[in-house]
């Protein structure tokens, strides 16, 4: 039996949650009589849906005592085999493996971020994920990267071999593709948005970059650099505030920018595919992403994208996505506005993103999975 760890889903952990659902149930699809659940559970967690009848084993510990109780089983040498009977694969799908003496596992690393922007991160988490991970990369028989970019970074930032890392991509989920107007306006009303806007989605941290965006919002709005319709420009921020979020609410809510944001908060996926589908253009500032799963939905929906040249955005955009220097407010302008007006140029985009977001899909993530899998177990 094969246990894929959803802790992060059940538990609604943004984008490592999104990732271990969507592979659950693209696993399930494919296999599901080889397939098994594992969580930790509280009062809160709910079965995945669709996936209540998956064969489910379940601890009860709270998310950080959990955390400390893996890092020290594997300091320890334990085997916490008793908790996935049966197993003949353990797969951690986010940055927290189980100690098993006994069964192959595999990891699924995001991104290394922490590492490398340890002031975008809380202090205990940092010290938390400096001091396990390291350990986890080297007691998981293999590591899964969900990009090029991660895979680099593993090699040579925890000196992982290369031939324990394999590349597979995430992918949109299925609903997310384009939507026909009567929803998108539908969806528009509910939720306050303008006829026309860009749109940024995110967990709010600093990593996500929205204070430059905020700061070339500002110039775009005052009509330079070149003008993208003056006062027309609106952004609308999809996502909750995540952490050390205190400085870009702030800039977010300053007088020169502060009539063109909007922010919904979260947005549930059953209306996220039309506000991607509704807007001029998704913009996407990050400095570092470990995948960047926003520009794939956007371009899924329909939605031009311009987004940062960094870590893996390229990967994931190819040649369908506008790019410019995160670090840079005003090349960050200039790119927006290239797009916001140029109705030729976004039908190209548009068309473009659609045949990029095409190449990636979760049933061929679960088929590189589970040749993953049958590699780590000698099949």
């Amino acid at each position: 039996m094969i246990y894929l760890d959803v802790s992060a889903a059940v538990h609604g952990r943004a984008g490592l949650g999104r990732y271990a659902a969507s592979l659950a149930r693209a696993l399930a699809a494919r296999d599901p009589a080889q397939l098994a659940l594992f969580y930790n559970q509280d009062a809160g967690t709910r079965p995945l849906a669709g996936l209540e009848d998956q064969p489910t084993r379940t601890v009860r510990a709270g998310y950080k005592p959990w955390r400390m109780a893996v890092w020290l089983g594997q300091l320890a040498r334990l085997d916490y085999g008793r908790l996935v009977p049966g197993a003949t694969l353990f797969h951690a799908t986010e940055h927290l493996l189980l100690p098993l003496r006994r069964v192959p596992t595999v990891l699924t690393v995001h991104d290394l971020i922490w590492h490398l922007f340890p002031h975008h991160h809380k202090r205990l988490n940092r010290w938390f994920l400096d001091a396990a991970m390291p350990l986890f990369c080297r007691r998981a028989t293999h590591i899964i990267a969900i990009s090029e970019c991660t895979r680099r970074d593993l090699v040579r930032l925890y000196g992982v071999p290369e031939s324990k890392v394999t590349v597979v991509p995430e992918a949109a989920a299925p609903g997310f593709q384009p939507v026909p107007p009567g929803l998108v306006d539908e969806v528009r009303a509910r939720y306050g948005l303008p006829a026309r806007y860009a749109v940024t989605v995110g967990t709010i941290e600093p990593r996500k970059n929205l204070i430059r965006l905020a700061d070339a919002v500002a110039r775009l709005r005052a009509g330079a650099p070149p003008s993208a319709g003056g006062t027309d420009l609106r952004l609308v921020v999809v996502g909750a505030p995540g952490w050390l979020y205190d400085e870009t609410l702030a800039r977010l809510a300053r007088p020169d920018v502060a009539d063109a944001v909007i922010r919904p908060g979260f947005v549930p996926d059953e209306d996220l595919p039309a506000v991607y589908a509704g807007a001029v253009l998704c913009v996407q500032p990050s400095l570092y992403e470990g995948f960047g799963l926003p520009v794939l939905e956007a371009m899924a929906c329909g939605a031009p994208v311009v987004c940062s040249n960094t870590s893996s955005l390229p990967e994931v955009g190819g040649d369908a996505a506008r790019y410019f220097d995160p670090a840079d407010p005003d090349d960050m302008a200039r790119a927006i506005a290239a797009v916001w007006d140029d109705a030729g140029l976004r039908d190209t985009m548009r068309a473009a993103g659609l045949a990029q977001a095409r190449q990636f899909s979760w049933d061929r993530a679960a088929a590189e999975t589970l040749a993953v899998y049958q590699h780590t177990m000698g099949t």
